[in-house]
């Protein structure tokens, strides 16, 4: 029996997870796939909005403006790297310049701090590699980026070393009213709560519809990305978008806090909520589209290509709150962009809003802070020296193009909610993120979770189950086992 329950492992339910954490609660988050950030939060632009963009009035204009505020603390006391590398919102022809305007004054009525309007001028001595076609901008001064997948295992870190407790690989299948109480059957499991909180970003819908009247529906719009090679570090210092349309932010050019630089994405309403292929039209149309503001895209330095969906909802806006008709279940559902910038205060919302219904205490043990895990690259030779002497495994690289080491893979599977999965070690340490796309590192890193979790290397997973890295045995010709791909 716990006092709440999160569906969810992405960003929002795990920043919900470490604020009610606070809380003198028995709390457990419930995630569908083998590990958490599986879904919306590993797949996206990494942007910290300013908050220009939400229709003035509506929830996600509040939260937009909410959560940028939050940042700088959050990212500080959970040791996760932003920077505030400010945005650019660009006209690329006289005709379209009365839209920065427009974008402009819809940014002061939702309370956005630093904007200012740039001449075409203005633009290149900000910005020397953005096209000669540029003609007017808005600069978002309080605008960022961040890791979204860092600061989901962040968040459920900090929350599980304040007593929340993760279930992964545990779907929901059902949930129904027990008396005061409420009942979710998952996997041949059965948990009950008093308080459930619906976080489960493009099922959100499903859950809520199951308990609730108030009907709504989500739609995944799939969005396809390139990822350009670090040696291009530093062409954009600014995040360019180009004008909004109405099926989203359109196609931009984003720095990232890894050194790669981000194009896309589409915008593309579909029927599958698992459909993350990326197909020849849709990166095509990012090429064509982004030359506009990179006119010299260097298309032999993509290292990958990846799709992320979004939570679109029919009611064009978040919906946050306990459900009018099913008390004690909250929603934190339709949350797409700016859902990452608006999840540090869509936590506290809902955290406090169950918090007060269950007339909870806050927890005078609860400790707001994580240590981050000591990366290779960032160090300084003394640094690496000193690391070296403490844990020898430091010395051993596993992703060259990285310079991931086996320390810090091993300590990503020893983690409170750690690694289950190759991608698990991908997304919170980066093995296999860089130019070669784990040519190099991917049979290391198979060994090292094998051995650490206990398993025949046959049983490990690139992600979810089913996707297994080595199929079977082979014997060579001196009659010596060995495994696979």
């Amino acid at each position: 029996m716990f006092d709440v329950i999160i569906i969810g492992g992405g960003i929002v339910g795990c920043a919900v997870a470490r604020e009610i954490a606070k809380y003198d609660l028995r709390v457990a988050l419930l995630e569908k796939d083998v590990d958490i950030c599986a879904g919306q939060s590993k797949a996206n632009t990494a942007i910290i909005h300013g908050g220009y963009d939400a229709k003035p009035g509506t929830i996600k204009a509040k939260y937009n403006v909410l959560g940028n505020l939050m940042y700088e603390k959050v990212c500080s006391e959970l040791e996760v790297e932003r920077k505030w590398n400010t945005s650019l919102v660009v006209s690329f022809s006289n005709e379209d310049n009365y839209k920065i305007d427009n974008l402009m004054e819809q940014g002061i009525k939702n309370g956005v701090p630093k904007l200012e309007i740039l001449s075409a001028d203005k633009i290149r001595n900000l910005e020397p590699n953005i096209s000669q076609k540029a003609t007017k901008a808005l600069l978002v001064g309080n605008a960022g980026i961040v890791c979204p997948y860092g600061l989901t295992f962040a968040y459920a870190e900090n929350a599980a070393d304040n007593g929340v407790i993760f279930y992964r690989n545990t779907p929901v299948t059902s949930i129904k009213k027990l008396g005061d109480n409420w009942s979710i059957e998952s996997n041949n499991k059965s948990f009950e709560a008093k308080c459930i909180i619906n976080c489960a970003g493009l099922y959100s819908d499903v859950l809520n519809n199951m308990v609730s009247e108030d009907k709504f529906h989500i739609t995944p719009r799939r969005g396809e990305y390139y990822i350009v090679d670090k040696k291009f570090a530093g062409t954009f210092n600014s995040t360019i978008f180009q004008i909004p349309t109405k099926m989203g932010k359109g196609i931009l050019v984003a720095p990232t806090v890894d050194g790669t630089l981000l194009i896309g994405p589409t915008a593309e309403d579909i029927e599958d909520k698992g459909d993350t292929r990326t197909t020849r039209h849709g990166l095509e149309s990012i090429i064509t589209t982004a030359r506009k503001t990179w006119e010299d895209i260097p298309v032999r330095s993509f290292i990958t290509t990846f799709t992320g969906l979004r939570a679109h909802c029919d009611k064009n806006d978040f919906v946050l709150g306990e459900a009018p008709d099913a008390k004690g279940f909250f929603n934190a559902g339709g949350v797409e962009s700016p859902g990452l910038t608006s999840a540090p205060a869509i936590g506290i919302y809902l955290a406090e809003l169950v918090a007060d219904k269950l007339n909870a205490k806050t927890k005078p043990t609860y400790n707001p802070y994580r240590k981050a895990i000591p990366l290779f690259r960032k160090m300084s030779d003394q640094e690496k020296a000193l690391a070296i002497t403490t844990n020898p495994e430091y010395a051993k690289i596993v992703c060259r193009c990285e310079s991931v080491t086996e320390a810090e893979i091993r300590q990503a599977i020893r983690r409170p909610v750690g690694a289950r999965t190759v991608d698990g070690i991908k997304f919170r340490v980066r093995a296999g993120m860089g130019r070669c796309q784990s040519g190099f590192c991917l049979p290391k890193t198979v060994e090292i979770l094998s051995e650490e979790l206990g398993v025949s290397p046959l049983e490990v997973t690139k992600a979810n189950i089913g996707s297994n890295i080595l199929s079977h045995k082979l014997f060579n010709k001196d009659n010596i086992e060995r495994d696979v791909e």
